[in-house]
């Protein structure tokens, strides 16, 4: 799934996870069975080089990352809602990338691919700049607590990163329910040269939240418990 091509590593980030557990129900493991051989592969397993996403899809289309997929409720929705596009999802938790096959399959989603591990990783050695039409970013780890904010994935290296990975007019769609997470993505988003805010003339720069981001219950749970989800949109010029 990987050609020969050089890389520039770039400076690594602390890593924004924890490694969970990797008990599965049994009809995970069905689909984990079925399926992880096709559509899934672990990021420390590839080739050296980049990914060869157009050989792995079966066509030249617009490639959508999304990184931290979690259970796949979003992420198989949307892929179903898009089949003219390439969908990538990479996750750290093994439940997780099963339960999104299984999803994938009961929508009968053929788009789609998932990668096991560190998505700075995939970034940094395995696609190349201008690769991706599309980068989401939904409901990250907060790592709440002031003293691992150095933890969380959205830091000035890790966008800069992202950043020069998407294509000119490429997007990067950031959601979150912590107010003070919203925050600090805006303030990192604002200070990288090569994204632009598409509602910088909003309140507050946020984008309203588009409709076809399905509302999972992990959303609707942080409503009901008072916190506000912000949604960010930013174009590569």
């Amino acid at each position: 799934m990987s050609t020969p091509d050089q890389q520039v590593p770039h400076p690594r980030a602390v890593v924004s996870y924890v490694q969970r557990g990797e008990r599965m129900t049994a009809g995970q493991q069905r689909a984990w069975d079925r399926h992880w051989s096709e559509l899934g592969d672990d990021v420390s397993a590839l080739p050296p080089g980049r990914l060869d996403t157009d050989g792995w899809f079966g066509r030249d289309a617009p490639l959508v990352l999304e990184i931290g997929s979690g259970m796949g409720e979003t992420t198989a929705q949307l892929a179903a809602a898009r089949p003219e596009a390439n969908h990538l999802a990479v996750e750290v938790y093994k439940p997780g990338l099963a339960q999104l096959m299984l999803r994938a399959e009961n929508l009968d989603v053929r788009n789609l691919r998932v990668l096991r591990g560190d998505a700075t990783v995939l970034l940094e050695q395995h696609v190349e700049p201008g690769a991706l039409a599309e980068v989401r970013i939904y409901f990250p780890d907060p790592w709440p607590k002031k003293r691992h904010h150095k933890r969380r994935l959205v830091q000035p290296r890790t966008v800069e990163l992202i950043a020069s990975r998407l294509a000119v007019g490429g997007i990067l769609h950031l959601a979150t329910d912590w107010e003070h997470y919203a925050e600090q993505m805006l303030e990192v988003c604002e200070a990288e040269p090569a994204l632009r805010n598409l509602h910088a003339d909003a309140p507050g720069g946020w984008a309203p939240r588009p409709e076809w981001r399905p509302v999972t219950k992990f959303e609707n749970r942080a409503h009901d418990e008072g916190r506000v989800v912000h949604d960010l949109l930013y174009v590569r010029d």
